[in-house]
């Protein structure tokens, strides 16, 4: 009997090794490095530029009928004047309110009765308009994208009353939420001179203080055609589509011309700085932060990785290492700001009730610390590329997505083959390049350490 069941005993324990070989195998394949693997096909496109200085990309997409019009003006929060905060992100506001031959709020209600999508967003480097509708609606995108452009109504009434919605916008994103303003306490002390200092939304001092004139000279200076780039993507006849752009957009006027930027950098610091506050937060909170270099920088890709490493997600070291281990925090987080001028790499620690800002601070620290020194695992760093490589195929999979893949690339690094040239950059990258990079910048020198304690309960408002 023994005898007998011994094949059957031997096949079900082959089966058991190969699931088991099999499964070795998947969870192999998982950290397998992708640089051998097939990069996602390249993003195809024809760029011209219009008389009045206007840049134009065309990306076909045939695979739904839909058409993105992805419309990019080079201005943002940092090409603000002191004591003018807010005004690209104000601005936003205005151009929906009507134009020669549109109605106020009459964009995006045509837009959606054709069953499309319209909207805009601002950041530190560049406001952006956006328009998604079937294809067959795309000249009427168009044509009304360019009439805001050369006759937006900019008047007192108006402007007083959208005025009072970005205010309120900011009372309610702000001012009326737990740590809403972490992030203006951490760049209002980490930079003295670059207008990074200041926050998007723009302060309610300098939004009462705005006029009329302030912001027709804001449109005069930036919302010109060589300011904006046009992205369009999607199902569409070439050849119509440039006939079209040439037409609407063509006739309006190239202003002044070239904008310039006199941005002043931010100066060395030198030495570590160390800032105490009081705010009405519910608990303490300690950030260390790290001035870094600038989007596209060649540094600025390993300092991507280790992001993803130290502080993205309840994996990341920072998380595992201060809330899980040592439960000296209940939230940990950071990341690498990298946009058009040398920003921060920031963490965070929420400090858990019984422990001491210090030690969450010491913490940090030498978790940076750390990754100077010996640098990362090949299994961290695997992951990190495989999560690019994921993140790259999947930003590629709407018309809108790559529309500001383009728009980013031609605008922000003034170089379109950068759309699919990072793929490479992230997929062949080395430890070494990450530990480098953690050695350039995470330097006492270079380091802000801030402890955020609530106030007393007698001190509040």
């Amino acid at each position: 009997m023994t005898i007998a069941a011994a094949p059957v005993v031997h096949r079900i324990r082959r089966r058991a090794l190969l699931a088991v070989c099999a499964g070795a195998l998947a969870l192999a394949a998982l950290w397998t490095p992708l640089s051998a693997a097939v990069a996602p096909p390249k993003l195809e496109y024809q760029r011209f530029t219009l008389p009045n200085g206007l840049t134009v990309i065309l990306h076909l997409d045939r695979s739904t009928p839909i058409a993105h019009v992805q419309t990019w003006f080079h201005v943002g929060s940092k090409n603000e004047r002191s004591g003018r905060t807010g005004f690209a992100h104000l601005f936003e506001h205005m151009m929906f309110k009507g134009s020669k031959n549109v109605e106020p709020e009459q964009h995006t209600s045509i837009v959606s009765s054709v069953g499309g999508r319209a909207n805009a967003y601002t950041n530190e480097d560049a406001t952006v308009y956006w328009n998604t509708v079937p294809s067959q609606y795309l000249p009427l995108v168009l044509w009304m994208e360019a009439d805001r452009l050369g006759s937006l109504r900019i008047d007192e009434q108006t402007f007083v009353s959208e005025r009072e919605v970005v205010k309120e916008e900011r009372r309610m994103r702000v001012d009326n939420q737990p740590f809403g303003n972490l992030n203006e306490l951490l760049y209002r002390n980490a930079f003295t001179t670059h207008p990074y200092k200041n926050p998007v939304i723009g302060s309610m001092a300098d939004l009462d203080a705005a006029t009329i004139d302030d912001v027709r000279a804001f449109f005069n200076t930036y919302y010109i055609p060589a300011n904006a780039t046009v992205v369009i993507a999607g199902d569409f006849d070439v050849a119509e589509t440039t006939d079209l752009v040439t037409r609407y957009y063509g006739r309006v006027p190239a202003g002044p011309g070239k904008v310039v930027r006199d941005i002043a950098p931010e100066p060395t610091a030198g030495k570590e700085r160390r800032v105490m506050l009081e705010e009405n937060w519910p608990l303490p909170a300690v950030i260390v932060a790290h001035h870094i270099t600038y989007d596209g920088h060649p540094d600025s890709y390993p300092l991507h990785v280790l992001a993803k490493v130290l502080s993205d997600g309840n994996s990341s070291r920072i998380h595992k290492s201060l809330v899980y281990d040592k439960r000296l925090a209940v939230a940990a987080f950071g990341g690498a700001n990298l946009i058009e001028h040398p920003n921060l790499f920031f963490t965070v620690a929420l400090v858990a009730q019984g422990q001491s800002p210090e030690d969450v601070e010491k913490a940090l620290i030498a978790e940076l610390d750390k990754t100077a020194a010996e640098g990362i695992t090949d299994r961290e760093l695997q992951r990190a590329k495989n999560q690019f490589a994921r993140d790259y195929i999947l930003q590629r999979e709407t018309v809108q997505s790559k529309a500001g893949i383009l728009a980013h690339a031609e605008v922000l690094h003034a170089d379109l083959k950068t759309a699919d040239g990072e793929f490479t950059i992230f997929q062949t990258m080395a430890r070494a390049d990450v530990q480098r990079v953690a050695k350039t910048y995470f330097t006492p020198e270079s380091r802000l350490v801030m402890h955020v304690r609530p106030k007393a309960a007698g001190t509040r408002p």
